[in-house]
């Protein structure tokens, strides 16, 4: 998948997919209702930012796409595409562990810092995707 020309869309399984990471000038959607909150996406060729009712959920640096994002209290769970390495930001559980997963893969423990951010490098090509789950532990 190239990217989510819509920036921000509610899936039939209950997930969101954002970020169009084609684009050449930063593109914003505000205001986009889902299950009860407002959200905001930020994105273009340099970042992806995704926002809950004004609250940091995800950002990636280059920009990326994101399908099928789905977070709970125990496990976040996406997939990402881009045209190169990526690196991405969760805002998580403040100081506590989890477990990453990448196309099943266990990459590892992580912990969040204070703030509860934790991130993450992605080798992502043009063309493919990568899916990601952060478990809490």
């Amino acid at each position: 998948m190239a990217a989510v020309k819509e920036l921000l869309k509610a899936e039939a399984d209950g997930t969101l997919s954002f970020g169009d990471y084609t684009l050449g000038s930063k593109t914003k959607l505000d205001g986009f209702e889902f299950q009860g909150d407002i959200y905001k996406v930020k994105t273009f060729s340099e970042i992806t930012k995704l926002e809950k009712n004004g609250m940091f959920v995800y950002e990636s640096v280059p920009g990326t796409a994101v399908e099928n994002f789905k977070a709970t209290d125990q496990v976040v769970s996406f997939k990402v595409s881009g045209e190169k390495d990526a690196q991405f930001t969760l805002e998580l559980e403040a100081d506590s562990e989890y477990v990453v997963y990448m196309d099943d893969v266990n990459v590892g423990d992580m912990k969040t810092n204070l703030s509860g951010k934790l991130s993450v490098s992605a080798e992502l090509e043009a063309g493919g995707s990568v899916e990601i789950k952060v478990v809490k532990k």
